[in-house]
């Protein structure tokens, strides 16, 4: 240990206890969440619960590993927009906890304060927490209405001995469930009493029959809460809550033996930084465009919603509802970028150490893309991505890119989104296209500079505004245009038929293998088909050159 670490009191991780004692191990498994909680307890090692206060963060720590959840007092006052001196009552404390339980499978143990009353409210807590499937809960010894320990803790009065052993009895005497796990929480050395009465309560509350000692500290280092674990030796569990002696080594914590550290209050303090910054830049841009891809795409809070699971009884109890498939053209090599793509294609070139295919399927997948098809040639065998199914354009050599499209166009049966394989965008872009209805629509840049391929002229220029009138696609030209294609476009069940007829006729042409897709568009454009246009400006980057590489990587990063 540090001497950083080496606590006033004289005792070092040298002293204490080499060993935890053996209690009875639980073996995991599929078991109740109570039996959970004591396994954590009584476990050989050292073991570790998160913060979380709603239903959602219970999720996310659950996704992240941890065995148990801290249902903490402070966090859950916090989030309801109180202070944590009981403001909000316990059955709205229970009602969060009830929503935190039911979307998790870990245990949680609340921070039950002190216990909400006498020893009545507390038997009523115990069976209404079981009710709700939660593994135990912590009581602190201190009076009703309780305050945050860290504010002003030297003058808040503590419990009376006896009294607060009479909660615990109380507590045990009214759980059906023998597992159900109470702790005492210990606030001598936060009232400043020293370790004396810390370990006089202790063993007192031990003595009651609670399930594991809490000891709170709030200085610094971890002087207290070692020379506790070192007086202890072990009688039983000991917990801890590192808030203010964060800096301490984990190991320490182990050498001394703590059953159980809890991250008391991370997720929240974490969300509210977010939460700032987010409505900071709202407030002063009038915008999402910059806060769209620094945030949480929906797609996640959908997943922690259980969204797929109410998908799954849709189908089985509605009529399915179909959403877009997608084509990727994704046959070149690509050979403007000199030695990368010498041994892979253009598309499976990485971008921040993600190639460019995977990032876009992504993107689109994120958007609520179904089916994703790539079109690949040069190199067929590396095209990869996670779900993706691969056409492969044996001629890729001799063709251009509507050929590739060809190959793919069996797999143009309903709303699909065609896309090149080497262009990456906002998030919104995709979003914003795969809800239009129209039964084709491209995707324009009305800010492309004159150097950009791909230039057309439309009905009219981007007014900017969401109440324009519906604007037509009507040619190619680098003459007067009004932005250029990016690549990405989509089409409807009836767009598709209009390609099928188009792409019938164009391969009557002798050089239908060198055609490109402006060629299609014009063809649909002939026949008297309207192809609606969504303007951007900007917010897409196309990967051509080595130069592009290094902005396509300042791109992904503000996503």
């Amino acid at each position: 240990m540090s001497s950083a670490h080496v606590p006033a009191t004289g005792v070092t991780a040298t002293n204490l206890p080499a060993t935890k004692p053996q209690f009875p191990v639980i073996s995991r498994g599929p078991i109740r969440k109570t039996s959970q909680l004591k396994a954590l307890l009584l476990s050989e090692q050292t073991e570790f619960i998160l913060e979380a206060h709603n239903g959602l963060s219970a999720k996310i720590v659950e996704e992240a590993g941890f065995d148990g959840i801290w249902g903490s007092g402070l966090s859950i006052s916090a989030q309801l927009g109180v202070r944590d001196n009981n403001e909000a009552s316990w059955t709205q404390v229970l009602e969060v906890v009830e929503f935190m339980s039911d979307s998790t499978t870990i245990p949680i143990l609340l921070d039950g304060d002190t216990g909400y009353g006498n020893f009545n409210n507390m038997r009523r807590l115990v069976q209404k927490l079981e009710q709700r499937g939660v593994g135990g809960v912590c009581i602190e010894d201190k009076l009703f209405p309780k305050t945050n320990s860290f504010i002003a803790g030297e003058t808040q009065p503590l419990a009376d001995v006896d009294e607060f052993c009479g909660k615990i009895k109380a507590g045990k005497d009214a759980q059906a469930d023998d597992d159900f796990c109470i702790i005492a929480r210990v606030e001598a050395f936060i009232a400043g009493h020293g370790l004396a009465a810390a370990l006089r309560r202790a063993e007192a509350y031990h003595a009651a029959g609670a399930d594991a000692i809490l000891m709170h500290s709030k200085i610094s280092r971890p002087d207290e809460i070692l020379a506790f674990c070192g007086e202890w030796a072990n009688r039983s569990p000991v917990v801890i809550v590192p808030t203010k002696y964060y800096s301490t080594p984990t190991d320490v914590f182990r050498q001394a033996n703590v059953s159980l550290i809890i991250w008391a209050n991370h997720v929240l303090r974490a969300s509210l930084s977010a939460m700032q910054r987010v409505a900071a830049t709202i407030k002063d841009e009038q915008s999402l465009v910059n806060v769209e891809d620094r945030v949480a795409p929906l797609g996640d809070v959908f997943r922690l919603q259980g969204a797929e699971e109410l998908q799954e009884a849709e189908k089985k109890y509605l009529t399915t509802r179909s959403k877009a498939n997608c084509v990727i053209l994704a046959a070149s090599q690509g050979a403007a970028l000199g030695e990368l793509t010498a041994d892979i294609p253009k598309c499976m070139v990485p971008v921040a150490g993600t190639p460019v295919l995977q990032r876009l399927v992504e993107d689109f997948r994120r958007a609520g893309v179904g089916d994703v098809h790539v079109v690949a040639g040069y190199k067929a065998d590396q095209v990869a991505a996670p779900g993706i199914q691969r056409i492969e354009n044996s001629a890729f050599a001799v063709t251009g890119e509507l050929a590739s499209l060809d190959c793919a166009l069996s797999r143009l049966t309903g709303p699909t989104v065609v896309s090149y394989g080497d262009v990456l965008f906002r998030r919104y872009v995709i979003n914003d296209l795969v809800d239009a209805r129209e039964e084709m629509v491209v995707v324009v840049d009305s800010t492309a500079g004159e150097s950009s391929p791909d230039r057309l002229r439309c009905s009219s220029a981007d007014c900017q505004s969401v109440f324009a009138e519906s604007i037509l696609l009507e040619k190619f030209t680098d003459v007067e245009p009004h932005g250029a294609w990016t690549g990405l476009a989509k089409v409807g069940a009836q767009g598709a038929e209009w390609i099928r007829a188009a792409m019938e006729r164009l391969r009557t042409r002798e050089d239908f293998d060198q055609l490109e897709m402006h060629n299609l568009f014009a063809e649909i454009i002939e026949a008297g088909h309207p192809i609606h246009v969504l303007y951007v400006r900007g917010h897409w980057i196309n990967i051509n050159r080595l130069a592009d590489l290094g902005d396509a990587t300042t791109f992904t990063a503000d996503i």
